[in-house]
């Protein structure tokens, strides 16, 4: 393998990369980017940078100095792939053959639709869409969050921090419960109230009011919420359409096998291994050979959970950076180490929360340490007597400890 393209020039791209460095690839290495910038953090967007106590120099991924003697082309996207040729088409017109494919496009932010030419309207993902909610949030006094993930709740707890009147309105019956559970999404939607924002549970979002500037949003029973600025947070969709007629297998992500190699599209086949794993594995199911996929596109087999598994969180991301890469220079054939439990972590207020594990897989949670009241607990969740996950809330040096001990039983 002497020439390598990563399409996608973000965190997952930019550690593949390094990896791909660091295990003596030392061949043609081309970096394609939708944005103009180089690679940047994502995280802070939502808290720091949208403070201001961060510029964007502050989100810089690369290290002073760091040089792993690359190409980049930023500011064209890819539009095509032809995977038996290991070609890629892009937007300006030109093509990249190669003979190693890192497919890292990561996700898009969810639009609410019929809101597309309305001023004040936001969603948050990039690096440009933070600059503009920033530069509204400074002249608002009304904001209006819709969905309480973890974008939502960051957004809402960062606005209200900056003296703004913050609405909250989530669908379900509580933020976060499908991380952590309805017991204990209940102490962080306390934490939210306590502070200041005021949450609406179980509320429908039918239309955004305004002409050519949005002013209000119409929940389903009539409720009219004024508002200066909506920030849209209602999750993200995979940026896999340019792959449609690649040959390559997709869902909701790009299917792949347990260490990031990416799945042939069978077209349905019977026989076709569901678990995509290694070639000819139970069946039938085949790997695409030179092809890997990585990040918040990708949604690689799980075998803790036996399904495949689009892993959209920083963490996740820098676990699987290094396997895609062996994957990719062993032509397949390297048996990945089993997963660790996914690990999340979201700043909120002054608040730090860290999660890993599976909340959905235990029968118990119990607090035991700490008094959520006080915004200051650990959580320990169970299957049976196994613990399957942790929640901690300003407990980083307790919580660091259990999360240690669920990776080692992994």
């Amino acid at each position: 393998m002497r020439s390598v393209c990563i399409v996608g020039a973000s965190l997952a791209g930019l550690l593949t990369a390094r990896a791909l460095r660091a295990q003596g690839y030392d061949g043609r290495l081309l970096l394609v980017g939708e944005e103009f910038h180089r690679p940047y953090d994502r995280p802070p967007l939502s808290k720091d940078f949208l403070k201001g106590v961060l510029d964007e120099a502050d989100l810089a991924l690369e290290a002073d100095g760091e040089d792993l003697d690359a190409e980049w082309r930023l500011g064209v996207a890819a539009v095509g792939l032809d995977a038996a040729a290991r070609r890629v088409t892009l937007s300006d017109g030109t093509f990249v053959e190669a003979d190693g494919i890192v497919i890292a496009t990561g996700a898009s932010a969810r639009r609410l639709p019929g809101t597309g030419g309305l001023a004040g309207v936001h969603t948050l993902r990039t690096l440009d869409d933070a600059r503009a909610l920033r530069h509204d949030l400074a002249s608002a006094k009304r904001v209006v969050v819709i969905g309480g993930g973890f974008i939502g709740t960051e957004v809402a707890a960062t606005a209200c921090d900056q003296g703004l009147e913050v609405t909250l309105v989530e669908a379900g019956k509580i933020p976060l419960a499908g991380v952590v559970g309805a017991q204990m999404a209940e102490a962080i939607a306390a934490l939210h109230e306590r502070r200041g924002v005021r949450l609406l549970r179980g509320a429908s979002v039918t239309a955004l009011t305004g002409v050519a500037r949005v002013d209000g949003v119409r929940l389903a029973d009539g409720t009219l919420l004024p508002a200066d600025v909506v920030v849209v947070g209602i999750g993200a969709v995979p940026n896999i359409a340019w792959l449609e007629g690649s040959g390559l297998r997709l869902g909701d992500g790009v299917i792949c096998a347990a260490g990031g190699g990416v799945i042939r599209d069978k077209g349905g086949a019977p026989g076709y291994d569901e678990s995509g794993g290694p070639a000819g594995e139970k069946g039938g199911g085949t790997l695409a050979p030179g092809i890997v996929a990585v990040g918040d596109c990708a949604a690689w087999f799980d075998p803790a959970l036996g399904k495949h598994d689009r892993c959209e969180h920083w963490t996740g991301a820098r676990q699987r950076a290094a396997v895609a890469a062996e994957t990719l220079l062993s032509g397949g054939t390297a048996r990945p180490a089993r997963p660790r439990p996914a690990y999340i972590w979201s700043d909120q207020f002054d608040v730090k929360i860290q999660f890993v594990g599976q909340a959905r897989h235990a029968d118990t949670v119990v607090v035991e340490e700490g008094d959520p009241a006080d915004h200051s607990f650990l959580a320990v969740y169970r299957q049976g007597e196994r613990p399957v996950a942790v929640l901690g809330v300003n407990q980083v040096r307790l919580f660091s400890r259990w999360r240690r001990r669920l990776e080692t039983a992994v």
